[in-house]
């Protein structure tokens, strides 16, 4: 709140490129989400079954490796994209933007670089 008691927060304006840039983020966070996932179902056979078993055994290894790998980007991902749509539902209720822990608003630089963003600089650096 200001001297006024108003509350402090962007303007529907504002909060509209917000909305655009979480769109196009998620859109990309969903497709890359996609690309992932196809990655982790594809069972890689690359077509070493005429090679040493040697290599077939560090190759399967690898595969293990790379489908726990995968696991851990979705996962990520997933979290990512429920951020970004958190955030969407915070701009059509007008809180997006004011931090969680001071009640400032969130740095418009910040915002556009972590557009899911719920604490200023201020308030991260506090909790570190």
């Amino acid at each position: 709140m200001d001297k006024d008691n108003t509350v402090v927060r962007y303007s529907d304006k504002e909060l509209a490129k917000f909305k655009k840039i979480i769109e196009e983020k998620i859109s990309k966070a969903q497709n890359d989400l996609g690309l992932i996932r196809s990655a982790y179902m594809n069972d890689g056979d690359n077509g070493t079954e005429d090679t040493s078993p040697t290599f077939k055994a560090f190759e399967e290894g690898s595969q293990t490796m790379s489908k726990e790998a995968n696991t851990q980007l979705a996962i990520r991902q997933e979290k990512f994209i429920r951020d970004l749509k958190n955030a969407l539902i915070r701009i059509e209720n007008k809180t997006y933007g004011i931090c969680r822990v001071t009640g400032k608003l969130i740095t418009k630089k910040r915002l556009e670089l972590v557009p899911h963003a719920t604490l200023s600089i201020e308030a991260k650096n506090k909790m570190s």
